[in-house]
């Protein structure tokens, strides 16, 4: 058996209660280990033999194709409850938080003064008005699919999706676009983001696991406009959230440094980002 302890002040950035609801039933359906109990500050879970993915594992074809197919099968369980998608709400949940901080690190202050919020509120204000155009599928999603929340037993070659902490109901593309920034790896080396063709392998395994050849390129297209567009929404989510635990973990990481790195990039693909979105929304709309 696994006993999980729960972080300090984790509770800001993740509502144990609804990471709760959904394990059982997202055990039921093959996915994590099993909940054996619950405490205070934490969970006992059964043990998985298995090892936790690098970020070069996430671009190797047989495991794209098996990611692929397995977060397909993850968007497919019905959690009980609401189903209303929490992006913005946590968005802006995170946004108000992160804006009101004071730090006793005068250095700490100083770097935290040279955020924008004005600024950051219009992106995000802007991102979501282009975001709702696609009517982007509900799924439940995981919202944190990064390496070392993949585990694989080579000799099974059983692949295991772990940690649903940040789990919720989300838009299709939230959950994608989200791994795909995964492979830039814990360096955040944005350099590694999927190309189209490593993109469009991904698409046509999530969207026909059985017959990926199938899908059609005007599917592949949108899915990866869809995705590409709330890619950009992960980097503000992650973003804000670095704010949030610059103030309240006590890990020893700079994660006002990541904010900027996570921001920065936000901008840097933006425009690229944005235009793709029109093109494929006129077509769409044309067509």
């Amino acid at each position: 058996m696994t006993v999980r302890l729960y972080g300090p002040n984790t509770e800001y950035v993740i509502n144990r209660e609804r990471e709760l609801q959904a394990i059982p039933h997202l055990s039921d359906a093959g996915f994590g280990a099993k909940l054996l109990g619950v405490f205070g500050n934490g969970m006992v879970q059964s043990f998985i033999n298995a090892r936790t993915l690098t970020p070069s594992d996430l671009r190797k074809p047989k495991l794209v194709a098996e990611i692929a197919k397995q977060l397909r099968k993850f968007h497919e369980v019905e959690i009980p409850g609401s189903r209303e998608p929490q992006l913005w709400i946590d968005i802006f949940k995170f946004f108000g938080r992160a804006s009101t901080l004071k730090f006793d690190n005068d250095e700490k202050q100083k770097k935290y003064e040279m955020v924008s919020f004005g600024e950051i509120n219009q992106e995000i204000t802007n991102l979501k008005v282009m975001t709702d155009r696609f009517n982007a599928p509900i799924v439940y999603s995981h919202n944190d699919l990064l390496s070392g929340n993949l585990m694989m037993n080579d000799d099974e070659g059983k692949l295991y999706f772990i940690d649903f902490e940040y789990g919720s109901y989300n838009y299709r593309g939230f959950d994608i676009g989200n791994h795909f920034n995964e492979y830039a790896g814990y360096d955040c080396d944005y350099s590694l983001y999927p190309s189209k063709d490593e993109q469009y392998y991904f698409f046509r395994h999530y969207l026909k696991p059985d017959r990926p050849h199938e899908v059609s390129d005007e599917d592949l297209k949108a899915l990866y406009a869809e995705t590409n567009t709330y890619m950009l929404a992960s980097h503000l989510y992650w973003a804000l959230w670095a704010l949030i635990q610059a103030k309240m973990s006590p890990i020893d990481f700079d994660y006002l440094s990541y904010f900027f790195l996570r921001y920065n990039e936000y901008k840097k693909q933006k425009d690229k980002c944005f235009l793709l979105a029109e093109s494929c929304l006129s077509n769409s709309q044309s067509g």
